[in-house]
């Protein structure tokens, strides 16, 4: 079983959801996603002179209920971590024991935007029975800065980076549609 959506937007500074796929995989849901992150010329100078930036993406997965606020029956985080090297003039992205070197920003964010085959839902978590609310979303994770630059962040909107949450009805035996 497969459930996906593509998407377009215009070019502006941000985390924008481009694409993503929840692929149902030996009992597991995978989720395949790409966003297309744009960085201000500020925060882009700032990784160049050494500053570690840290994106988290956050996956959840709720039930609604009448008589209470909705159960959060997944939640899933992964962290990926962006660095510049000035020795060898690359750019590292490190999430989860993996590493990656880009010879460029825009690869480098390239790369951080693109998450495959993480396992964001155990099938035995879910109600067969019942439907879903899904949520993706990506941020910059402001409280992983140096302390000094958190303080600038607060003053600063080029240092707010994230997208927006993207909200879908999620069913584990429905038919999920694909949207394009």
């Amino acid at each position: 079983m497969l459930f996906g959506v593509h998407m377009t937007s215009a070019s502006a500074e941000g985390i924008k959801i481009k694409s993503f796929e929840l692929e149902k995989v030996e009992g597991d849901w995978l989720l395949n996603a790409s966003f297309q992150i744009e960085l201000a010329p500020g925060l882009e100078d700032a990784v160049q002179k050494g500053v570690v930036l840290y994106f988290q993406t956050e996956f959840e997965l709720t039930r609604g209920r009448w008589y209470w606020f909705d159960e959060k029956s997944v939640l899933a985080q992964r962290q990926i971590r962006l660095s510049y090297q000035p020795l060898t003039q690359q750019f590292r992205i490190a999430s989860e024991g993996f590493t990656f070197s880009a010879p460029s920003i825009a690869e480098a964010l390239q790369a951080v935007g693109s998450i495959g085959g993480w396992r964001v839902i155990d099938n035995a978590q879910l109600d067969q029975g019942r439907s879903y609310m899904a949520g993706l979303r990506m941020v910059l994770d402001l409280s992983k800065l140096p302390k000094p630059f958190q303080v600038n962040a607060l003053n600063n909107r080029d240092w707010s980076v994230s997208s927006d949450w993207y909200r879908f009805p999620f069913s584990p035996t429905g038919p999920n549609l694909v949207k394009r």
